[in-house]
């Protein structure tokens, strides 16, 4: 069945068709600065309301850490049920190597992350080598703003390539904002490292580790009343598709340029998606109740 997007105004307009969401971060609660002051309403009402809300980011840090900086934005962790980042997962699944892509990565690994952050690795038991030819595998959470730049990293990646290093990547966003402008983000560089000959596996959002992690955070209810609200028709949407979920897309998150003036904002939001897999049930501007 084709997916018809409808826009509405108010979240509460299909309340009745979710008992569980899943909060995209960055462009839906916040852009960096103070969390929207509708999208705080509106999580308050959710809440009001008995739904279970849980914030998804595609942070490589623990949720711990980004927990802490959404209080410090003006969401306090009581506001919401959880915060699920890839990081967190990837950290879970290091710990527990139950199932793929973490089962067989050996215990010696090249850290690349932001700003020294060692968090992710915490407690684990793990060898950080700070030379690759003596890693087992290759662990992407994060990427400092002077060497997001992949071909500063060909050398190593040629050479980790060769020896058929795995990649974890916590990451999967292609850019992130710097005082610069935008620069290529951690998933640009496991997407250079795959070009290069390396195989990687991606936690964050779309892949699928991510999506199961909330589901389990849940208690594994039916995805068909779990409502994915994000503002990227890449990770948030065609995730939550692939899973089963609900989807509502906020136009002026990363999207707003492509959709700027649009005249029919359903019609503009199914070619720019380009496929079922990647529209979204519902379409709204900002995240409101």
């Amino acid at each position: 069945m084709r997916t018809r997007t409808i826009e509405i105004d108010a979240l509460r307009a299909i309340a009745d068709r979710f008992d569980h969401v899943l909060l995209d971060q960055w462009g839906t609660l916040h852009e960096g600065g103070t969390v929207f002051p509708a999208a705080r309403d509106c999580v308050a009402k959710l809440k009001t309301a008995g739904k279970r809300v849980l914030v998804l980011s595609n942070s490589g840090k623990r949720a711990r850490s980004n927990e802490e900086r959404l209080a410090r934005l003006g969401l306090p962790p009581t506001a919401y049920d959880g915060i699920l980042t890839s990081g967190e997962v990837t950290w879970a699944g290091l710990r527990q190597r139950s199932r793929s892509p973490f089962t067989d990565l050996g215990r010696s690994c090249f850290l690349i992350t932001r700003g020294g952050d060692h968090s992710i690795v915490d407690g684990l038991g793990l060898s950080i080598v700070t030379g690759i030819e003596k890693a087992d595998f290759i662990l992407l959470a994060g990427l400092d703003d002077d060497v997001a730049e992949p071909e500063r990293w060909r050398a190593h990646f040629v050479t980790a390539a060769a020896r058929r290093l795995p990649m974890l990547c916590a990451n999967p966003d292609l850019t992130m904002f710097s005082a610069n402008g935008l620069i290529p983000a951690p998933g640009a560089l496991a997407r250079f490292y795959e070009r290069v000959g390396g195989v990687v596996a991606f936690v964050g959002k779309p892949h699928a580790p991510i999506f199961e992690a909330a589901l389990e955070q849940l208690g594994h209810p039916d995805p068909k009343r779990v409502l994915m609200i994000g503002d990227s028709l890449d990770h948030d949407v065609a995730g939550a598709r692939a899973r089963g979920m609900l989807t509502l897309l906020l136009s002026a998150g990363v999207h707003r340029d492509a959709l700027a003036g649009a005249p029919d904002m359903p019609a503009a939001i199914r070619m720019l998606a380009g496929s079922q897999e990647m529209t979204p049930n519902w379409l709204m501007t900002h995240l409101t109740w």
